[in-house]
């Protein structure tokens, strides 16, 4: 029993795996009614970067749709994740900045999934690990 609470690879392995498919997962879901409503949301999109509207929810559909696939399956997996930490970054600090925590946390708690996943990989239960 207390070579269960120690750890072991597996589980270190089940649990990127769990965090891959859960934060992919749940940015789809962001992610999806913006592809979706693409023309409708392209001239009011928010745009920190001053490279407009329509570029601006381009780069934000790449990276919550497509990049959310590639972390679900696990594949490119610290590649795609870039462009997630660059998103969650700017929701934070430049477009939520002066709001309060309460706003902000949630693309925080992304923020740190994402890096986790960056950090330590796509696991062993990926199309990487095979």
């Amino acid at each position: 029993m207390m070579n269960f609470f120690r750890g072991n690879p597996i589980s270190f392995d089940v649990a990127l795996l769990i965090l891959r498919v859960g934060a992919g997962s749940l940015m789809l879901t962001h992610g999806w009614p913006k592809l979706m409503n693409f023309s409708s949301r392209m001239d009011s999109f928010s745009d920190p970067f001053n490279i407009g509207s329509p570029a601006a929810l381009a780069l934000a559909v790449f990276a919550e749709f497509f990049c959310s696939i590639l972390l679900i399956v696990g594949y490119y997996t610290r590649f795609a994740v870039i462009p997630l930490i660059i998103l969650t970054a700017t929701i934070v600090f430049m477009i939520h900045w002066p709001d309060p925590f309460s706003k902000k946390e949630l693309p925080i708690f992304y923020l740190v999934a994402y890096l986790a996943i960056f950090f330590a990989g796509p696991g062993k239960y990926s199309i990487d690990g095979k």
